[in-house]
């Protein structure tokens, strides 16, 4: 499987989204993404248990493994589920990510934006500013525009863009395309999402593939800077979605997916 470079990490271009783990299974997941070579872990404190079970998992981290997580979004005992605005609210959900995780410095933090929340720059400088601390190492951004990239590029470098991308959503094309040209990493979090159609299931049969792994590497063949981070909580399917980096699609299944 190729590989690509997220600011000071190169890392395969299948992750893992940690959004489906369960106590249950999580932390055996987790230890097998590791063996079939997962390096890029994408989380959330949001996530419910994810940050305590990759934690258990996989604590101490090797050095070249990345956890990426997000901040905005929150969910608190108090208050519920509520967008991260301030600077002290983006520092509380920064330094509960440390805490959980187990580390002194964040790998990767995308700023994940509500399509309501208006210009990013106020929140994105504060993430910066934690940068220049030290307590995170790389920024990113979610659920956003263009524009939104264009603001946050000005204020400090931005290693991916993480949004809604797949075969069959594919109006984020033209910001593909930029983020490529700009060497910065496309990472769709829905890239397997998508009801039944028969192209898939047509260039599934002739794989001999599942409508799931031919999805995931239509998105990877999209762009050499797409990532894709397919969660799960089952091991079987886990090793299916890392199976389909591996798969080579030809210029008529292409065709035919569209």
């Amino acid at each position: 499987m190729s590989t690509w470079k997220l600011g000071d990490y190169t890392v395969r271009r299948i992750g893992f989204g940690a959004m489906r783990l369960d106590a249950a299974s999580g932390v055996a997941v987790l230890r097998r993404a590791v063996e079939l070579g997962v390096d890029h872990f994408d989380t959330a404190a949001f996530y419910g248990p994810a940050n305590e079970l990759i934690r258990e998992a996989l604590s101490p981290y090797p050095p070249e493994l990345l956890i990426s997580t997000k901040v905005g979004p929150g969910n608190d005992p108090d208050r519920g589920f509520y967008q991260a605005t301030t600077a002290a609210e983006l520092r509380a959900q920064v330094e509960d990510d440390l805490r959980a995780l187990g580390v002194d410095s964040l790998g990767l933090v995308n700023l994940r934006v509500s399509d309501d929340s208006g210009p990013l720059a106020d929140r994105f400088a504060v993430l910066a500013a934690m940068r220049d601390e030290g307590l995170i190492q790389h920024l990113g951004i979610s659920n956003v525009r263009a524009d939104h990239l264009h603001e946050a590029l000005a204020i400090a470098p931005v290693v991916c863009v993480q949004n809604s991308y797949s075969v069959d959503v594919r109006t984020d094309d033209p910001l593909v395309d930029l983020c490529a040209a700009e060497g910065i990493a496309y990472v769709p979090f829905s890239s397997m999402v998508g009801a039944p159609t028969a192209a898939v299931q047509a260039v599934a049969d002739a794989q001999g593939v599942s409508p799931q792994q031919v999805r995931l590497a239509w998105t990877l063949q999209r762009a050499p800077n797409i990532l894709a981070i397919p969660g799960t909580g089952k091991i079987p399917h886990l090793e299916q979605n890392v199976a389909a980096g591996d798969i080579q699609l030809t210029a008529q299944e292409l065709a035919v997916l569209g």
